[in-house]
Formats: C-alpha cells, sequence, structure tokens
C-alpha cells in the first residue's frame, strides 16, 4: 500500500502561524517523440552483392589526401631545409671574415714585405751577376820589393768578369808564380774595382849553394839566387840547411829584431836550435843569442845595452838570459 499524501493546511490555520508559501513551478511540459507508426507491411533489408564505384562527384578518401599532403610537405621542407642551410653557411663565412680582417690585413702585410725583400734580393742579384759589375781595374796594395804593375798584370785574366764571378784558384796559381808573396786577401769595391792586398816574405839572409846565393825567409822559401851576396844582407851558415831545427831558430830571431838592429847583422851562424850568434857590422861584435825562447825579451834587453855601450867598444854581447846580459 501507498502512504497517502499529507493534507494541504487550511488558509485560516496557516494565517496567524506563518508566512504563505511561494507558489510551486509547474513543471515543464515532457517532449515525447512520436514513435513511428508500425508499417504494415514490414520488408527485409537489402543487402548489395558488390560495392558500388564512386560517384564522378564523389570526394576522394581521407587516406590518400594525408598521403599526398605528405608527400608535397616532404618536397617542400627538403627545399627549404637546403636554402636554410645555404643561407647560414653564407651567414658563417660573413661572420668570419668579420671577425678575422685584422689578422689578413696583417697576413697581407706580411706576405707584401716578403715578395718586395725577395723581389729587391733577385733584382740585386741579378744585377751584380751582370757585366754591370764587371772588373775594369785590378788594384794591389802591400807590395814593397814588388811590382805592383807586373802583379796587376798577371791578374788581367780577370777583367771583365762580374765581381761574385771572380775566380780565386787562377787568382792562387797566378800569384803563385812571385815566391815573395806569403798572403793575399781579395776585396772587392764594385762597382768594378777588384783590390789585391799581399803581405810579402821577410827574407833573413843568403845561403851559399852551388848555384849561388840564395836568398830566403823564415820559412826556408827560396825567393831568388844570385852569383855573388846582395850587400846589406845577411849570410847563413846553418848546420842542416833550411830543413834543420837551428834554421827554424835563427829564423825567428832574425824575425824578432828590430829594424835598427837587424840592418846591423851581417851573419848567423848556428849548429843547434840553442847556440844561435849574430854577427854586427865591420866590428865582428857578436851577439850571444842562445835558444830562440824569449826572443821578444832578448831584443829588449840587447837594443837596451847597444845604446849604453855601441858595438864599436864592444866585443860580445851574451844576452842568452835576457835578465842578466853580460858584456865583454
Amino acid at each position: 500500500m501507498r502512504r497517502p499524501s499529507p493534507l494541504p493546511q487550511s488558509p485560516v490555520a496557516s494565517r496567524g502561524t506563518a508566512q504563505p508559501a511561494a507558489p510551486e513551478p509547474e513543471p515543464a511540459p515532457e517532449r515525447r517523440v512520436a514513435e513511428p507508426e508500425p508499417d504494415e507491411n514490414p520488408t527485409a533489408p537489402v543487402i548489395p552483392l558488390a560495392s558500388p564505384s564512386p560517384l564522378p562527384d564523389a570526394k576522394p578518401p581521407a587516406d590518400a589526401d594525408t598521403a599526398d599532403e605528405g608527400t608535397d610537405a616532404a618536397q617542400v621542407g627538403f627545399r627549404e631545409v637546403w636554402k636554410a642551410a645555404r643561407a647560414r653557411r653564407k651567414a658563417l663565412r660573413a661572420e668570419i671574415r668579420r671577425f678575422t680582417v685584422r689578422q689578413r690585413r696583417r697576413r697581407a702585410v706580411w706576405l707584401g714585405a716578403a715578395a718586395s725583400v725577395l723581389i729587391l734580393a733577385l733584382g740585386t742579384l741579378g744585377a751584380a751577376y751582370s757585366p754591370l759589375f764587371g772588373v775594369e781595374k785590378i788594384t794591389v796594395v802591400g807590395a814593397q820589393q814588388l811590382a805592383e804593375a807586373d802583379v796587376a798584370g798577371a791578374l788581367s785574366g780577370q777583367l771583365g768578369t762580374p765581381l761574385p764571378l771572380v775566380d780565386e784558384s787562377a787568382i792562387k796559381a797566378e800569384l803563385v808564380a812571385f815566391p815573395l808573396i806569403e798572403t793575399y786577401a781579395l776585396e772587392a769595391r764594385p762597382p768594378h774595382e777588384l783590390v789585391v792586398r799581399i803581405v810579402e816574405r821577410t827574407p833573413i839572409g843568403l845561403i851559399e849553394g852551388r848555384a849561388g846565393y840564395t836568398l830566403v825567409d823564415a820559412a826556408g822559401v827560396a825567393l831568388s839566387t844570385t852569383a855573388t851576396p846582395s850587400p846589406g844582407t845577411p849570410v847563413l851558415t846553418i848546420t842542416g840547411g833550411v830543413d834543420s831545427d837551428a834554421f827554424v831558430a835563427a829564423g825567428q830571431v832574425m824575425r824578432s829584431l828590430p829594424d835598427e838592429i837587424r840592418a846591423q847583422v851581417t851573419g848567423v851562424t848556428a849548429s843547434t836550435p840553442d847556440d844561435v850568434t849574430l854577427e854586427l857590422g865591420g866590428t865582428n861584435t857578436q851577439v850571444v843569442w842562445g835558444s830562440a825562447e824569449e826572443s821578444a825579451d832578448k831584443a829588449f834587453a840587447l837594443q837596451k845595452i847597444m845604446a849604453a855601450r855601441p858595438p864599436a867598444d864592444v866585443f860580445s854581447y851574451d844576452v842568452s838570459s835576457p835578465d842578466a846580459v853580460v858584456v865583454r
């Protein structure tokens, strides 16, 4: 059984106790969908045997549109990516050029300077090895006993040769013919002068031989030969000849003498390297020298004692010990 709804209160009873309640809104009418009336003659559904072909105006399937759009997007994307990469590379090269401009300028300056130096050097070498710097004059310096014209004439084959191409071996072969030349040096004075500086040998005396008297230097080199002794040149009497140790000692002694004393020496004798003896002038004063050791001190002591006691009043000077000179 359903419970009965409560009865509504009368208006008189509720007037004094409470306010009248607001009227409740009426419910909206429900919309009802008309149900189809049942067909009097129902039929079975028709099932097609094959899928019908699309009509000409029919749209393509959605999958085909998506594939075409993907293909176009792929083609457009590759082209755009290639253009973007090219633009990026171009911008990168521009930035590199902008940041390396100082380095490139410095490199260009160095390359230009190096090229200038190279061109200048090549031009100088080309001019130096050309006839513009050919030898036109030969000057001989240092000749005292030799004639400068004779030496220059012997080297005339070098005239016209560029200064850097002067043949030193040919010059040496020509100068060997002059025994008095001990050493020489070549000096080029551009543009056309060749200077030959020579040092002559210092003759120390004459050695008597079968052919006459041969003038020799301290090294035993024969400078000239005459039938009679030359005046003012000492005669050497050396045991063993020019190849002995006695001759070497005598040569050292003669080279250590001052010019004023050497001019007074008329004879030199030595049988061993330790008994070199000199003979002075027409007084036949002897100088006992001893060995060639301390020759500079001995020459100074001899020069000093000869000034105090001239050779005319002295029989001999013994300077074998330079600290204790003995005069007789």
